[in-house]
């Protein structure tokens, strides 16, 4: 690939990463904290391809001009230097490269387009149910606010659910906001994928649902549930970590978050 194609791909390189980071294709990739050095990514990206672009337009008028200064002093000498000549008109043509480069090498392009163009689905059941729990013992409870029913995050509930064995939720009714997954059996869970840093390293908490289960449940659904604690758990089958589970009296579908993942330390 010439300089010019390099310049091509890293402009569009950079391109997509503002159009990522300005929008919210970028949650699908890494975590929203990262976004600031997405864009950063993409600004330093462009002006490489610009800088790239320069030194090669520089490259080629310095050609130019020691070509036109080879002719003008041989013009005043009466000789000419014809291979010398030629190799300089060749340098000054090709932009100071002596092969011009397939341009198969511009299907490097096509990925680009494809980030810009297609935005990727969030990780949903198929990837929760054959991933182990992510859940760990987190740092501490803080006190819950004051209020019913109270909204959680899918990793709060269930970090509180299994290893404060409810003590600092009690009797409240919670909200929390996942998608529904089943295991083999057909038991649903409700699900979170959270990110430590990007989509790569993706991983479930999950919570098994008990009590007023919809009878048709579908997986991949976004579901807000309301219920209260309950001693009950299990274990992932995947990796042996724990499963708490979530008694429920309301099950009603919501569109998917803004964010879909969560930003989960243990």
């Amino acid at each position: 690939m010439n300089r010019q194609a390099q310049a091509a791909v890293l402009f569009l390189l950079g391109v997509a990463l503002l159009h990522a980071g300005f929008t919210d294709l970028y949650l699908r990739y890494v975590k929203a904290g990262l976004r600031p050095l997405l864009l950063v990514a993409g600004v330093v990206l462009i002006a490489a391809a610009i800088a790239t672009v320069w030194y090669e337009l520089r490259g080629a008028r310095a050609a130019r001009e020691s070509r036109e200064s080879e002719e003008s002093e041989e013009s005043e000498q009466g000789r000419e230097s014809r291979p010398e000549r030629e190799h300089l008109e060749h340098y000054a043509d090709h932009g100071g490269h002596a092969h011009r480069e397939p341009g198969i090498s511009w299907l490097l392009v096509l990925p680009l387009l494809a980030l810009i163009l297609v935005a990727p689905p969030a990780l949903g059941s198929y990837s929760a149910m054959r991933t182990g729990t992510a859940l760990q013992p987190p740092w501490g409870f803080p006190a819950l606010p004051a209020g019913a029913p109270l909204r959680l995050s899918v990793a709060d509930y269930a970090g509180r659910a299994a290893y404060d064995h409810g003590r600092s939720l009690g009797d409240r009714r919670v909200i929390l906001t996942g998608f529904l997954a089943l295991d083999r059996g057909g038991d649903p869970y409700l699900v979170r994928m959270t990110l430590s840093c990007c989509a790569a390293d993706a991983q479930p908490i999950k919570i098994g649902l008990s009590g007023r289960i919809p009878p048709v449940l579908q997986p991949d659904t976004w579901v807000q549930v309301t219920g209260t604690y309950t001693a009950r758990r299990t274990k992932d089958p995947v990796n042996g970590g724990a499963i708490p589970f979530l008694d429920i009296s309301r099950v009603r579908p919501v569109p998917a978050p803004h964010d879909p993942y969560e930003d989960w330390t243990g």
